[in-house]
């Protein structure tokens, strides 16, 4: 068993959030200035004088990913299987639902000669995993959440078998063996669905690094970190071959592997990072509207601007389209985001405790809420036992 030592007092990594805005800035520079969404089968791009530099924000969803294993070993540290299912879903899914219907509705409003959107469509993504039910995604960028969700998914059967996180060496070996046996192999589909091997070594990197937060210091989290870390950089130029194919342009592997290991080097030092020298709320709000800001960013952002300019939109129209945009992420994390998530979390508690399944962890343990995975990472305490980890 890996030794450990007492997890830190502070509860919060606000250099973290940070890396978010870096990460959705670096997908949005993606999105805008080298693949857009489909306008009936014609590719979409606002800004397209930025591709040489934009087609390498695809790295910022697997930077997320990395964020995300930090986070979510964070999270479900002394929790149950079900409060911390409970605990993600409230998190996750609320938010999804009231930025998917935003881009639905104004699709349906605006979208017009660019745009088609069904009812069904809307209907089968509130499961989120859209193309398992036949209809595409709401928008392109959702293909994430589900490999999100995969990863929450492993993350509580694991805790139910209480391995996780007390084996994380073992599982880490095994995730990615598993990764290169299917990458080196058979490269089957449901493999890399099922258990992420395009983006294993990321996550990877991640729960290791919340080890190193936890206190760990041994040559096997070093030996692991190395490893990981090689993995995500093969996943990331693995990703180049499919993209080249897709999206018709020239990635260089150099330029990919040192933005992968840069970045992960980056998200490892913003957790030794204690304090900012900027306002507390200001770190928090950007955090914040990162995860509706991911959600909200392509299609709902297109079909704006596509409807607001005729021809090839310029350089204004894009960037006050974008501002908007975050405008508009921040009101649904200040305004509808919060009391959405209370409302989710409150009522699941109450069902799973009917059921007689235990979501609380007991009040001697360590009471923490982590807001994290693509929509948060804040890592807030608090001082009542009845609430905690819920």
């Amino acid at each position: 068993m890996p030794d450990t030592k007492a997890q830190p007092d502070t509860t919060r990594v606000p250099a973290l959030d940070l890396m978010r805005v870096a990460a959705v800035g670096a997908v949005i520079l993606y999105h805008y200035g080298f693949w857009g969404p489909a306008a009936h089968g014609v590719p979409q791009v606002a800004m397209p004088l930025l591709a040489p530099v934009a087609q390498y924000g695809f790295l910022g969803v697997p930077v997320f990913f990395a964020i995300s294993g930090f986070v979510i070993a964070y999270s479900a540290e002394g929790r149950t299987p079900v409060g911390f299912a409970i605990a993600r879903f409230s998190r996750i899914y609320p938010t999804f639902v009231i930025c998917m219907t935003l881009t639905f509705a104004t699709t349906l409003a605006l979208g017009g000669a660019h745009f088609d959107v069904t009812w069904r469509q809307w209907f089968a993504n509130l499961f989120i995993a859209a193309p398992a039910l036949g209809q595409p995604y709401m928008d392109d960028a959702y293909w994430s959440l589900v490999i999100e969700v995969m990863f929450y998914v492993w993350v509580a059967a694991l805790l139910a078998l209480r391995i996780f996180p007390r084996r994380i060496d073992a599982i880490i070996v095994a995730w990615i063996a598993i990764t290169f046996a299917n990458e080196l192999t058979i490269d089957a589909p449901i493999f890399e669905k099922l258990f992420m091997a395009d983006d294993s070594g990321f996550f990877a990197v991640g729960l290791l690094i919340y080890e190193h937060y936890r206190g760990r210091r041994d040559a096997r989290l070093y030996g692991l970190m190395s490893l990981a870390m090689g993995t995500a950089a093969f996943q990331a130029v693995h990703k180049i071959e499919r993209l080249g194919v897709h999206t018709h342009g020239s990635f260089d592997a150099g330029i990919v592997v040192a933005i992968c290991i840069v970045s992960l080097g980056m998200v490892f030092l913003a957790t030794r990072i204690r304090s900012l020298p900027l306002p507390a709320r200001v770190v928090l709000a950007a955090g914040g509207i990162t995860y509706p800001l991911y959600l909200l960013h392509l299609q709902l952002g297109y079909t704006i601007l596509l409807a607001a300019t005729s021809g090839q939109p310029g350089i204004v129209s894009t960037t006050a389209v974008i501002i908007g945009v975050v405008w508009l992420a921040w009101f649904v994390w200040r305004v509808l985001e919060r009391p959405a998530h209370s409302w989710t979390r409150d009522r699941l508690t109450m069902l799973a405790s009917r059921l007689g399944w235990p979501s609380r962890i007991h009040a001697g343990a360590q009471l923490a809420l982590q807001d994290a995975s693509i929509g948060g990472v804040s890592l807030q305490n608090r001082k009542d036992p009845s609430a905690a980890k819920r």
